[in-house]
């Protein structure tokens, strides 16, 4: 009879190769995740059938982490300008506080191992904040855009401000602000 699968083990290696692609890239190797979580390379694969479904996994987990960390975020008896605005400052803060994540993320992003039921998955997540830009796009010059691509021109922005939080921190906050306000111009 197998043994059950340790979640504890289970999130080691997810853990390890967040790391290492924060690191190395996606090109790192099942041996070397193995090898930072402290397992076997045949481990790996107990609990991720191939790489790609680790890749979907560590998908998964951060987009779940930061989409509960911003909806958390979100007052839902305030207007919608101090809904985005929360949203934004959630949104900024985990990107900076959480880099590797932040740069692991933006590669699995891009990456055409992520399957379409992984980025759904997120996308229904994601829907009330999601609903939220769209609700202020709508009546601004953005109305017409497509949904995928207003979301993308927010998440652009994010990065650059917090590409410059990052380089400035003394001036982190002030260009949080700066970059809100442009978000907002730009959808409302």
């Amino acid at each position: 009879m197998a043994r059950p699968l340790s979640d504890d083990r289970r999130n080691t290696i997810i853990i390890a190769a967040t790391a290492l692609i924060a690191e190395r890239g996606l090109g790192t190797s099942t041996a070397d995740i193995a090898k930072h979580a402290g397992i076997s390379n045949g481990s790996v694969f107990t609990y991720f059938e191939t790489k790609t479904d680790l890749f979907n996994a560590i998908y998964c987990e951060l987009k779940e982490e930061l989409i509960a960390t911003v909806l958390a975020a979100i007052p839902n008896d305030q207007d919608e300008k101090s809904q985005l605005r929360c949203f934004w400052s959630a949104r900024t803060h985990w990107g900076v506080t959480n880099p590797g994540k932040r740069k692991v993320l933006a590669q699995l992003h891009v990456s055409d191992k992520i399957t379409i039921a992984s980025r759904r998955a997120a996308t229904v997540s994601a829907a009330p904040i999601l609903n939220l830009i769209g609700q202020v796009a709508m009546r601004g010059t953005l109305g017409a855009a497509p949904p995928d691509y207003v979301v993308e021109l927010v998440e652009g922005m994010a990065g650059t401000t917090m590409d410059f939080m990052i380089a400035n921190p003394a001036m982190a906050e002030e260009a949080s602000q700066a970059g809100f306000d442009a978000v907002w111009r730009m959808l409302a």
